[in-house]
This record gives C-alpha cells, structure tokens and sequence, in this order.
C-alpha cells in the first residue's frame, strides 16, 4: 500500500471515529462523509468493518448502546 492509500484510510479512521463521537450508525456515518467529504460508501463501509473485525468488544457495545438509543 503507498503512502497515499495509507494517509486516506487513516483520515477515513478518523472520520469514523468523529461519527461514533456523535453516536452515529454506520449507515449514518456512510451517507455523512458521502456528503460532506466526498468519500464513497462502500469504502467507509469497507472500513468500519475491518474497524468492526480490530475492535469486536468495542463494537458490539456501541451496537447495545445504538439498540437501547433507538428504543426511546
């Protein structure tokens, strides 16, 4: 991968990271930087899931704090 590649996907890191700040979905997260970057959905979906496969535990209690979020 250059260096290029690997500066993208961090700034992508760092993007879905500001995302979760702001307690967003991934489908949220997607259509936000789509927007707002220009940065195609199925890359940062590419990327939230390899985040997803790095950081299980993490994930899996954004995704409860994301479910009891939507109930209210």
């Amino acid at each position: 991968m250059g260096d290029s590649s690997a500066s993208y996907i961090h700034m992508l890191h760092y993007l879905i990271e500001k995302c979760l700040i702001f307690n967003m979905t991934k489908e949220e997260c997607m259509e936000a930087l789509s927007k707002h970057a220009n940065i195609k959905p199925v890359i940062t979906s590419t990327v939230w899931n390899e985040l997803e496969k790095e950081n299980k535990e993490f994930f899996e209690a954004y995704a409860q704090f994301q479910s009891k979020r939507q109930v209210k």
